[in-house]
C-alpha cells in the first residue's frame, strides 16, 4: 500500500474552505451567478466610487491584462463584477464560468476564489488551481486585493487578475495590491479635498464654542477639534441630537451641520486646530479663518419633524411661516424686496404689509441676523436642503440621499417653497434611481417620499445581492404596495 504525504493547505485557504462549506457551496457549481442585467449594471457602474478612476487602473494593469493571457476584473464590495479587461481568448474562457460583468464572485456564491476570499479577509489573496472549491475553477488561478474607502473605512471593491494555472505567477498578488493602494490614495485625495472645503465653511461653528467642541464628518472622522488628544481619531457615527461617547470618556451632543456634525463637549478651554490633516501641506489652508467670523445660522427644514434653526448652537423651533421665510432668504443671499418676498410666500394675494410683522417676530426670535432693505440674512448660513443641492451638483448621490430626510417643509403651501421642494424631490429621486446603487436606494426608500415608491423598491431589489437581509423587507413592502395595503 502506498502512503501519501498529507497535503499542506495554507491557512487562508483552509479558512476560506470552511466559510465556503458553511455557505453550502457545492464543488460541482458550474459558473458564477448572474446578478445584474445590462441596465442595472450600467447604473451600478455609474454609482461606484471607482468609476472615476477606471482609466488609471486600466492603464496600470494593461500590460498584464492586454498583452498576455490575463484578465483584469474590478468588482464592487460584494464581489459583483463591474468591469473586465483582457484579450479575446481569455475573455471567452472567462465567459464560460461567469468571470465577466454582472456576475457575482463572493465566497457564498462560488466558494474560494481570488475575489471573494480577498473581500472576506480584507487583504490581498492568491488562489491557485485546486485551492478553489469549485472544480470548474481548478484550471484557473487568481490574485485579488480589496480596496478600502479611507472615509468610511469600508471595503468598496476588489481588483483581481485571473488566468489559467500556467499563465499566472504568484507574484501577481503584489501587482494587484499595489493597484488597490493606488486606488485608495486617489480616494483619499478626493476625501482630503472635501475635508478642506468643509473646514473652510464650518470652522467658524467650532470657534463659536470657544474651545469645547469637535467637528466630525458624517462618517465619524474628526476634521477639527479643540483638544489635541482627539486629532486623527474616528468616533461613532453621530445621530442628529444624539450623544457620542469620545475616547477620553466625555459625552458630546451631536448638532448636524449638513455634511458634518458639531459635537458639543462639556466644559471649555483649549484651542481650535485642524484635527485630521495627515499631510503638512494642507494644514495652513485648513486653519485659515473663513470669510466672516460673525454668527452662523443652521437651518433644519427637511422632513416631517419640527423645523428649527441654530444660531451659534442655540436651538430655536420655528413656525411654518418663519421656516418658509428663512428658506427663501437662504435661497436668495442677495436679499428680497418686500414685494418679491410676499409674492414667493403668498402668491398674488400677498402684500409687503403682511410680511413686515412676520419679519419683526422673526427678528425678535433670532436677533438682527435678519436684515431689512432688502430682506436678507446677515450671517453665514448652512441649510440642509441647500447642502443636498450642493451634493447632487457634485455628483455625491450617496451623501445627498443620506442627508435628505424628507421633503422641504412638506406642509408649506408657499408657491416658491413648493417649487423648490418639488425640484429637489425630483432630483434626489432621479439620481438615486440612476446612479445611487444599493446603499443610496436603501436610504432613499426609508424617507417619506421613498417609502411608497414602487419603482425605487423594484430597482433596489434588482441590485441587492442574494442573501442580503434587506431583500425580504423590500419584497414585503413591494407586495403590500401592489396589494393596496400601503
Amino acid at each position: 500500500m502506498v502512503v501519501h504525504d498529507p497535503v499542506t493547505v495554507r491557512p487562508p485557504i483552509a479558512e476560506s474552505w470552511r466559510r465556503s462549506r458553511d455557505a453550502g457551496i457545492d464543488a460541482g457549481v458550474a459558473a458564477a451567478p448572474l446578478v445584474f442585467d445590462r441596465d442595472v449594471l450600467a447604473d451600478a457602474r455609474a454609482a461606484h466610487p471607482l468609476e472615476r478612476h477606471l482609466p488609471m487602473l486600466r492603464n496600470l494593469l494593461r500590460r498584464v491584462a492586454d498583452e498576455t493571457e490575463h484578465l483584469m476584473v474590478i468588482t464592487d464590495e460584494t464581489g459583483n463584477a463591474l468591469w473586465t479587461q483582457g484579450p479575446p481568448a481569455a475573455r471567452r474562457a472567462a465567459d464560460a464560468i461567469g468571470l465577466t460583468e454582472g456576475f457575482r464572485w463572493s465566497e457564498d456564491a462560488v466558494g474560494t476564489n481570488g475575489i471573494g476570499t480577498a473581500l472576506a479577509t480584507g487583504r490581498p489573496e492568491y488562489v491557485y488551481a485546486a485551492e478553489h472549491v469549485a472544480q470548474v475553477l481548478h484550471r484557473w488561478s487568481c490574485a485579488g486585493a480589496p480596496i478600502i474607502d479611507p472615509d468610511s473605512g469600508r471595503v468598496v471593491g476588489c481588483i483581481d487578475v485571473s488566468a489559467t494555472v500556467e499563465a499566472l505567477h504568484p507574484a501577481t498578488v503584489a501587482l494587484v495590491a499595489a493597484a488597490a493602494r493606488l486606488a485608495e490614495s486617489r480616494l483619499e485625495n478626493e476625501m482630503l479635498a472635501r475635508d478642506e472645503r468643509l473646514r473652510a465653511r464650518l470652522l467658524p461653528h467650532l470657534r463659536g464654542l470657544r474651545g469645547s467642541g469637535v467637528l466630525v464628518t458624517a462618517t465619524g472622522r474628526v476634521l477639527a477639534a479643540s483638544a489635541d488628544g482627539l486629532r486623527g481619531l474616528r468616533v461613532p457615527v453621530p445621530e442628529p441630537g444624539g450623544t457620542v461617547a469620545l475616547p477620553d470618556g466625555r459625552v458630546a451632543v451631536a448638532e448636524p451641520l449638513g455634511e458634518a456634525f458639531l459635537l458639543r463637549l462639556p466644559g471649555a478651554g483649549g484651542r481650535v486646530d485642524a484635527g485630521a490633516v495627515p499631510r503638512g501641506g494642507a494644514r495652513d489652508a485648513a486653519v485659515r479663518p473663513a470669510a466672516g467670523d460673525g454668527p452662523l445660522l443652521t437651518l433644519s427644514l427637511l422632513g416631517d419633524g419640527q423645523p428649527h434653526a441654530h444660531v451659534d448652537g442655540r436651538r430655536s423651533d420655528l413656525t411654518l411661516r418663519h421656516a418658509e421665510i428663512l428658506a427663501l432668504l437662504a435661497l436668495h443671499p442677495c436679499g428680497l424686496s418686500g414685494d418679491r418676498l410676499s409674492l414667493y410666500l403668498y402668491g398674488d394675494d400677498g402684500s409687503p404689509a403682511t410680511v413686515r410683522p412676520e419679519i419683526h417676530r422673526l427678528r425678535h426670535q433670532l436677533g438682527d441676523i435678519v436684515r431689512a432693505r432688502p430682506y436678507r440674512l446677515g450671517c453665514a448660513v448652512e441649510a440642509d436642503f441647500l447642502t443636498v443641492r450642493r451634493l447632487l451638483d457634485d455628483g455625491d448621490v450617496v451623501g445627498a440621499v443620506r442627508l435628505y430626510g424628507g421633503e422641504l417643509l412638506p406642509r408649506s403651501d408657499a408657491p416658491a417653497v413648493r417649487a423648490e421642494r418639488d425640484e429637489l424631490a425630483v432630483r434626489v429621486r432621479r439620481q438615486a434611481l440612476d446612479r445611487g446603487g444599493a446603499d443610496a436606494l436603501w436610504t432613499y426608500v426609508q424617507t417619506e417620499p421613498g417609502r411608497a415608491d414602487l419603482e425605487a423598491l423594484e430597482r433596489l431589489r434588482s441590485v441587492l445581492p442574494a442573501g442580503d437581509p434587506r431583500v425580504a423587507a423590500v419584497a414585503s413592502r413591494s407586495a403590500r404596495l401592489l396589494s393596496g395595503e400601503l
